[in-house]
This record gives structure tokens, sequence and C-alpha cells, in this order.
């Protein structure tokens, strides 16, 4: 677990990763598809959200499917994930 850390202009790779406490100024937050990352009482401040490899493909396919009148398809199994 990253604990009370400062991230200020750099790339980090989310996949696997904890942040607990953390502050991510204009990075670059990269997510490959693997485990997800999780954060607890972290501040954002002008990041650029990165998919890639596994992680991008999903989207790619969600893109799709969202296309083609999948709309509430992939609403609800975001809903499912998020429990919101």
């Amino acid at each position: 677990m990253v604990t009370a850390t400062n991230f200020n202009h750099e790339s980090v790779a989310l996949d696997g990763e904890s942040f607990d406490g953390c502050e991510f100024r204009d990075c670059r937050l990269v997510y490959s598809g693997g485990e997800p990352p999780s954060f607890v009482n972290c501040r954002f401040d002008a990041c650029d959200w990165r998919f890639e490899d596994a992680a991008a493909n999903t989207l790619a396919h969600l893109k799709t499917v969202w296309s083609v009148g999948g709309k509430a398809a992939v609403q609800a199994m975001i809903k499912d994930i998020t429990g919101r």
C-alpha cells in the first residue's frame, strides 16, 4: 500500500496498487486491465487517466456494445460493479 505520497507530473501504474491519503497532480494514471487499484482519501488534480492493453480492449468493446443499442446493458454492468 502506498500511503500519504504526493505524485507530481509523473506516470503512475495503477494495476494491483492501493493508495491511501495520496495526492496526484498533473499525473498520467495508467490502468492496463490487471487487478483494479483502490483509492482511499486520495486527491486528484488535472490528471490524465489512461487505459492500455486489456483495459483499452474492454473499453473498446463496451463502446461497441453501447453504439449498437446496448446502452442500458452497459449502464447495468457499471451499476452492478459499483453498487450504484
